[in-house]
């Protein structure tokens, strides 16, 4: 009930992109955006907002569709990436916990959900009747028109009877053969000496996303630009943010992102569904957590980042040396795994606040 006049809401004002992980109550709603609207659907709400900032510096609107829970999930990238650098964000989140709910573990949070988002100064509203509507609609324009945070409840209730379309699944027969073996000899590249032979293949309109901590201050000392976007926060967030460009610009898009944060992500199963030609994820590859002191990770000696790139589809390739590296990013392979060795320099620290970084990253395009 109400899934067509909520659309219509969204596309009155302009929303380029839906952003989807889908609730039981709105499952309805869920089958309709996929029909009338351009979709990424995620498994991780976080990602959600990663890839949303990305739409956002492209100057694109974008709006997450989402279980009321997954706030609690996302609610870090939503303060340190969404809030820090200003961006836009409106989420229409299905609201459990309410109305009569029966399954117990969804109370605790979600019925807490206007005080949390009141702590943390985001703008909400609550959708429960037909006589609502119209406030979903004032919510997004304020969000993209203020460039601000607006979440929209909707009660269970306004879902009432949602059913889902009729829905023909394709087959799911085939055949892969997938054969890897695995010979990495002792790495010898510092991150700074793969940075700046990378940096040194970037051409003059390829857009730069630099993962948090030291890789973002030795990206700057490699080849400061306006069209580099630094992260200062987020952790995981590097490759959705930089996702969500490359949905929207034939520019290529260079995320150099690293090991510990690609562990931590789920971002493989997004990229393996939508597979953007211009995009090119560099993983720079320690086996630790490089910028809280290198700590050992599974990837040091378990975890082969590459063949978990392989084994989601994605076009991939090792370099061990600055030639491997040109060599893969000349091949446009779509995940090029470096591997190097635990070395933080003392690259100085980024001299642009999150706001500089966003103005002159949008002023440049």
């Amino acid at each position: 009930m109400y899934e067509r006049e909520v659309a219509d809401q969204l596309r009155s004002e302009g929303v380029d992109l839906m952003v989807s992980l889908p609730c039981d109550r709105n499952k309805g709603f869920t089958d309709l955006i996929h029909e009338e609207f351009r979709t990424v659907d995620v498994t991780r709400e976080e990602d959600g907002v990663g890839i949303c900032a990305g739409a956002a510096l492209m100057g694109r609107r974008a709006v997450m569709s989402i279980q009321s829970s997954g706030l609690g999930n996302m609610m870090n990238a939503v303060m340190s990436l969404t809030a820090c650098y200003g961006l836009p964000l409106a989420v229409v989140a299905s609201w459990r916990g309410m109305d009569g709910e029966t399954i117990e573990v969804q109370i605790p949070f979600n019925s807490r959900i206007p005080q949390m988002l009141d702590v943390y100064g985001i703008k909400h509203c609550e959708v429960g009747s037909s006589d609502d509507i119209p406030s979903i609609g004032e919510h997004v324009r304020e969000a993209f028109e203020k460039s601000e945070i607006h979440v929209i409840l909707i009660h269970p209730r306004f879902w009432q009877e949602s059913r889902r379309a009729a829905v023909r699944y394709p087959s799911r027969a085939r055949t892969r053969r997938m054969e890897v073996e695995e010979n990495v000899p002792e790495p010898t590249l510092t991150r700074l000496q793969a940075i700046r032979s990378l940096m040194s293949q970037i051409g003059k309109d390829d857009i730069v996303v630099s993962n948090i901590g030291v890789p973002s201050k030795e990206v700057m000392a490699s080849g400061d630009r306006p069209l580099n976007f630094y992260m200062l926060g987020s952790y995981t967030q590097a490759t959705p943010i930089g996702l969500g460009m490359s949905l929207f610009t034939d520019r290529r898009v260079v995320v150099v992102d690293g090991d510990g944060s690609l562990l931590g992500s789920s971002i493989f199963p997004v990229l393996s569904g939508l597979r953007p030609r211009n995009l090119t994820v560099v993983c720079l590859d320690n086996g630790t957590f490089g910028s809280t002191g290198n700590q050992i990770n599974q990837a040091y000696s378990d975890v082969n980042l590459g063949t978990v790139a392989l084994a989601y589809g994605l076009s991939s390739g090792d370099a061990f040396t600055e030639d491997g590296l040109k060599a893969l990013m000349e091949e446009g392979v779509a995940f090029v795994h470096v591997f190097i060795i635990p070395f933080n320099s003392d690259s100085p620290n980024i001299k642009y606040s999150a706001r500089e970084i966003r103005d002159r990253f949008m002023g440049a395009l």
